[in-house]
């Protein structure tokens, strides 16, 4: 007897306008080799000017611009969108604004983010991008990584659900700590983003 095919299941990532899209089509290639069920269903941008749209609309993944200026309609705009097109996960791919726990708890779905240092070490507001990797390098840190968390209404606070590390003693500046952290996201957030929908 021939097995069912598996429903396919519908992301959608979010992210700031100032956003490269590199872990966005990190994870779309990753569904995309392995064959998963999974789909973008949607990349949300907060600006239209992102220079990651482009590459996504080469990539035949669909786009939305909503604006962030205004928290609240931009959460009413996206939990409407999630009930509304069946949204399995929201991963966060860059974005800088904080979620509510309002929002979250309505929802009701995993939210994800992928921070570039391994939390709790070097997490928190202000936290994000380069002024990681430079706090690392003047830390003189022999290891750094990348963590994959549940979102809660606190910067980089949720459950930890996947960590990856990396041997940077022998780096000299935070812009190569950057290079080998960015290798470690995408290789681990395709995986994780499946393993949780799998298990949810």
């Amino acid at each position: 007897m021939a097995g069912t095919t598996p429903e396919i299941q519908r992301i959608i990532t979010l992210s700031s306008g100032k956003s490269r899209g590199s872990n966005l089509l990190a994870i779309h290639g990753y569904f995309s080799r392995e064959q998963l069920p999974v789909v973008i269903h949607r990349a949300i941008f907060c600006s239209g000017q992102a220079a990651a749209i482009p590459l996504c609309k080469e990539r035949g993944i669909p786009t939305l611009v909503i604006s962030a200026k205004d928290m609240v309609f931009f959460e009413a705009e996206l939990k409407a969108l999630v009930k509304r097109e069946n949204i399995a996960l929201i991963a966060l791919c860059g974005f800088m604004k904080q979620l509510s726990a309002d929002f979250i708890n309505a929802v009701n779905i995993p939210i994800l983010n992928i921070h570039p240092a391994l939390l709790p070490k070097y997490g928190g507001k202000g936290m994000y991008g380069m002024s990681v990797h430079t706090r690392v390098f003047e830390n003189k840190e022999s290891i750094t990584g990348a963590t994959i968390h549940l979102v809660d209404p606190d910067y980089d606070h949720g459950t930890i659900i996947a960590q990856a590390s990396t041997d940077i003693s022998q780096c000299q500046s935070a812009e190569e700590i950057a290079a080998k952290v960015l290798c470690l996201e995408h290789s681990l957030y395709g995986p994780a983003i499946y393993a949780k929908i799998r298990k949810t």
